[in-house]
């Protein structure tokens, strides 16, 4: 199934859609008092403006990724995510991380080199923009440790609806600018190959599963299960996107392609049972300081 134009020549314009629609999403959680109102100020967003920028970085890219190669594949690419949020945390935040942890990164680099080598929708553009959502993402994540410390009482749902909201400030002005000129035609191709209907419908649902996407993992993380739990739903979710995107894009895969994908992913598995394990050490150790005072 290929994607139509309107998707591929406006990425700043869909993803402002796409925010739009998780702000409406979340004014109306907030009007109906489903959830209750954040109690934020000036400071809040101008420590949440640097998130919100790395947050619409990551989101872009990934977009552009998807549009330039096959889904199953970018997603395999972006399991190289803690690849760099192990490597930037040290310069970043100070943390040195122990050798088992560095040592989960070497299933998930073999993996996606494996699966690189028999990729037939491999390019360069796609791998680099998956690459640079990784990028985003950490450090949107790194940010958000540094910035956003002392406002603990939001939780994670107003936390991502103000993000949404933040980074519609970004998006738009990107999309008048660099994309402004090529919606009319854009819109036209898709409207002539998908139908105007089909294409709204896109980007509706695009919107709403995007948010429901985002809404439910930092509700989940708020219910405050385990991380080896939230590890494990996380690598069952990659393992669904990838399988799923193989057989609704019908996109040819190699059987070395297959096992590079799960070597990678199961590469994030051990990363998260690794980082779990130094994060329980690292409390064991601070709660035996403070007993010794």
């Amino acid at each position: 199934m290929e994607m139509p134009h309107f998707f591929v020549a406006s990425q700043s314009l869909r993803n402002g859609v796409l925010n739009v629609a998780s702000g409406l999403f979340m004014v109306v959680l907030w009007l109906t008092r489903l959830h209750p109102t954040p109690s934020v100020d000036a400071k809040f967003f101008a420590a949440l403006l640097p998130v919100a920028l790395f947050h619409t970085v990551g989101h872009i890219a990934a977009v552009v990724s998807f549009s330039q190669m096959a889904v199953s594949f970018a997603h395999i690419v972006k399991s190289a995510e803690p690849v760099f949020s192990v490597a930037l945390s040290g310069p970043l935040l100070g943390v040195s991380y122990p050798w088992y942890v560095w040592a989960s990164l070497l299933p998930i680099v073999a993996g996606c080199s494996l699966s690189a080598m028999k990729e037939v929708s491999f390019a360069w553009n796609g791998f680099n923009n998956a690459m640079i959502s990784n990028l985003g993402m950490v450090l949107r994540n790194i940010y958000s440790k540094k910035s956003l410390n002392d406002y603990k009482h939001i939780d994670g749902i107003n936390l991502f609806g103000l993000i949404s909201f933040a980074s519609l400030l970004y998006c738009l002005p990107a999309a008048l600018v660099l994309e402004s000129g090529t919606w009319q035609a854009a819109w036209q191709a898709a409207a002539t190959k998908a139908g105007q209907k089909a294409t709204l419908q896109l980007l509706l649902w695009g919107g709403v599963f995007y948010h429901l996407y985002n809404q439910l993992s930092y509700m989940v993380l708020d219910q405050g299960i385990s991380p080896v739990t939230f590890s494990v739903g996380n690598t069952m979710k990659r393992v669904a996107v990838v399988v799923s995107s193989v057989m609704f894009f019908r996109n040819p895969v190699s059987p070395l392609n297959w096992a590079g994908s799960f070597i990678a992913i199961a590469g994030t598995y051990l990363y998260s049972l690794a980082t779990d394990r130094f994060t329980a050490e690292k409390k064991k150790a601070a709660a035996a300081e403070k007993k010794q005072q």
